[in-house]
């Protein structure tokens, strides 16, 4: 039976090709870690390797490195989310086998597994770069661009955030970070990270609210052979593997009561115990929690613990939404042209007047998220030439242009003559400003009168240019 190595930060897309590689008749093993995947190579050989380009432990000419010096006869097959022929192309000729794209087709993955180990000459990985040269150059990036996916933000929102996180930063503080979804969080956390004495140990992000009940305690803390069905082998954890580094819990409300009385063990004990195992494991790790959520309403009920939150809540950080850092949109905006374009190999075009007016007056519910993703559909549309104009924009942000909203007076009850579109927004702007009153202005209570999630409140008060 032929032994492959699955190397992909996302826990899912590991599950995933775990299962069905192994239902097609190999011996899988995954890791989330590239440190990991080269220790396990080291101790054992793999016929196939299949590695994330991106992973946030290692870079990929590195991992790629340590797999021609310790596994020169495995097949490498390199998997991404981020398609890009230029870096396929190179790879190819360093000896990579087979290049592919997320989302993954199953049938081809599996007939491109089976044509390499078929093959009469598999490629010889010779390690065609200096090992030292690349670390070294690694390294000195690293230095000079500490996080660069991080946009740092000019507004005085984000001038406050960023002072919390230095002084947060070189401590030892659990945190939690608070913020609507597309926020930034994950960023946020990745930049307390490299504040900190433990930049150059793992940090490894977890998506709390992908996992399952039955999963999450496997995943955090890891398993022993045979501890559950489908448990073909031993498998570390996130905290294991973070060792010396950090652990980012995203979305942790979402844990069941169950794994939060193993974390709260785990903060305070400083030890693990693997699924299926009666081992103590000692761990040395940072843990920073992100929630789009108000942990402290949710506290003494049966969605989160109160000792837990208590014992996280050494420091809270808040990712301010896009519409209280809109002066940061300028900046937003030019990073994702330059990202996209680069990645579509384009000429990065220009913003009309009007496009620009659009998007400095849109709300942005969905937050930074929303932003990278008009910029992208908007590049992608555009094509090669010619400026960005308001065509290429999603309806929301043109409708959105198009009302007159802040003309509403929502002091006054007269609506005689305006049309009924502006009598029932005036009707709900009015109903809103009244619930607030009632509950002192608490927009966690006021969202919960009204039936709606805080994020909507939220969007409802800028757009009806409520202040509160």
């Amino acid at each position: 039976m032929k032994n492959i190595l699955v190397i992909d930060d996302e826990l899912s897309m590991c599950t995933l090709l775990e299962k069905f590689l192994s239902r097609s008749g190999f011996n899988v093993e995954s890791t989330i870690s590239g440190k990991q995947g080269v220790a396990l190579m080291k101790s054992k050989f793999y016929d196939v390797i299949l590695c994330d380009y991106r992973l946030t432990d290692i870079k990929a000419e590195d991992l790629f490195e340590e797999i021609k010096r310790n596994s020169n006869d495995s097949v490498v097959i390199f998997i991404t989310g981020y398609a890009n022929l230029n870096i396929a192309v190179n790879l190819i000729k360093e000896g990579a086998y087979h290049y592919l794209a997320k989302p993954l087709n199953p049938d081809e993955l599996l007939e491109i597994i089976n044509k390499s180990l078929s093959a009469e000459k598999k490629p010889n990985l010779t390690n065609g770069r200096g090992r030292n040269s690349t670390r070294e150059k690694a390294q000195t990036e690293e230095e000079s661009q500490p996080l660069e996916d991080y946009v740092y933000g000019k507004s005085q929102a984000s001038k406050k955030m960023l002072e919390y996180v230095k002084l947060v930063g070189p401590t030892n503080y659990t945190v939690i970070i608070e913020g609507e979804t597309g926020t930034g969080k994950e960023s946020l956390a990745r930049l307390i990270h490299m504040e900190s004495s433990r930049r150059e140990q793992p940090f490894m992000p977890i998506d709390c609210g992908s996992l399952s009940k039955e999963i999450a305690a496997s995943e955090l803390f890891g398993h022993e052979k045979g501890a559950f069905t489908g448990a073909v082998s031993a498998k570390p954890g996130v905290f294991e593997l973070a060792e010396g580094g950090t652990v980012f819990l995203d979305e942790i409300a979402n844990l069941s009561m169950d794994i939060q009385i193993a974390l709260l063990r785990a903060l305070q004990e400083k030890v693990i115990r693997r699924v299926g195992s009666l081992k103590e494991i000692p761990v040395n790790v940072r843990i920073i929690a992100a929630t789009n959520e108000n942990l402290f309403d949710n506290t003494g009920t049966s969605k989160f613990r109160e000792d837990l939150y208590y014992r996280l809540n050494e420091f809270t950080l808040k990712a301010p939404p896009l519409r209280e850092r809109i002066d940061d949109l300028p900046l937003f905006i030019e990073f994702f042209l330059e990202k996209t374009c680069k990645e579509l190999e384009n000429e990065q075009p220009a913003l009309t007047d009007e496009v620009k007016e659009y998007l400095m007056n849109y709300d942005w519910p969905g937050n930074i998220r929303e932003l990278r993703n008009v910029i992208r559909r908007a590049c992608l549309l555009t094509g090669k030439d010619g400026a960005i104009g308001k065509e290429v924009l999603p309806e929301q942000i043109i409708s959105a242009g198009k009302t007159p909203i802040k003309e509403l007076n929502v002091e006054s009850g007269v609506t005689s003559d305006l049309d009924l579109k502006s009598a029932s927004m005036l009707a709900e702007s009015k109903h809103i400003m009244e619930t607030l009153d009632k509950v002192h202005y608490n927009k966690t209570l006021a969202a919960k009168m009204l039936n709606i999630d805080r994020k909507t409140l939220y969007s409802k008060l800028k757009m009806f240019n409520i202040k509160v």
